[in-house]
């Protein structure tokens, strides 16, 4: 089977319909981009639809391309992925991105949630309370990163010294990492796209490309990640993330 049926058929699983051929205003960009994307990145590499769809699903909220999300959101809906796993790929990048992103891409997400019918607000996913949401996330963080960055942060100066490290234990691990929807597995595995998609944060990416693979992901699960992320964030982002993190992405 060529590029061009691998094409046909990976888009018609993921849309339910036909790639372009010659319609529209631009045919021929349109059919770069399918056959590239559909007939030969997705088919490279272990990671099923699922998991390629919610990588997808990430880079478009960092890069905040809203028409393309919406769309993506509906492919996932169309191969099974479950609306509370969408979200969940979505709310996670709060903490990277920062609140007004998020709450764009929520916004965009919702509107394909409502054109499917999708009932909302989806159920609740959280686990923790105002008292135990720093245990909760110590207890995420502790294994996978210790105490690295409470030890990096002694330099600055009260109450920041407690502060920021607290609020990277409270905020990003307390209040989303312990949500469920997600494996910790999934969740580990999409932040390292969604770093290397953010771009300019190499330090951050190898940190989580060992936490990915802490979690249980295979080299060969995180270099196909972030390839499949390559065409929506481009190549030079591919290849800085790669780099930085050779030590931890080669073979034995």
């Amino acid at each position: 089977m060529d590029r061009v049926e691998k094409c046909r058929e990976k888009f018609h699983t993921l849309f339910g319909g036909e790639p372009v051929a010659n319609e529209g205003s631009d045919p021929e960009f349109m059919r770069i981009l399918q056959r590239f994307i559909f007939g030969e990145v997705s088919q490279t590499g272990s990671l099923d639809d699922r998991m390629r769809e919610l990588i997808t699903v990430t880079v478009l909220t960092v890069n905040q391309t809203l028409p393309q999300l919406k769309s993506h959101v509906g492919a996932c809906l169309h191969i099974g992925v479950t609306p509370v796993e969408i979200r969940e790929a979505v709310y996670q990048c709060a903490p990277f991105i920062g609140f007004p992103k998020t709450l764009n891409a929520i916004a965009a997400m919702n509107e394909a949630f409502a054109a499917q019918g999708v009932a909302l607000p989806l159920e609740s996913q959280e686990t923790v309370t105002e008292q135990t949401r720093h245990e909760a996330g110590l207890a995420i963080q502790a294994p996978t990163y210790g105490t690295e960055i409470k030890d990096r942060y002694t330099w600055l100066p009260a109450p920041f010294d407690k502060a920021v490290p607290d609020f990277l234990t409270d905020f990003g691990f307390g209040d989303f990492n312990t949500r469920t929807g997600l494996s910790e597995k999934d969740r580990e595995l999409l932040t390292v796209v969604l770093l290397a998609a953010l771009g300019s944060a190499e330090v951050q990416v190898r940190a989580h490309v060992v936490g990915a693979l802490k979690t249980g992901s295979t080299r060969e699960e995180v270099v196909c990640a972030l390839v499949h992320a390559m065409p929506y964030m481009g190549i030079p982002r591919l290849f800085n993330a790669l780099n930085c993190a050779r030590e931890q992405l080669s073979a034995d």
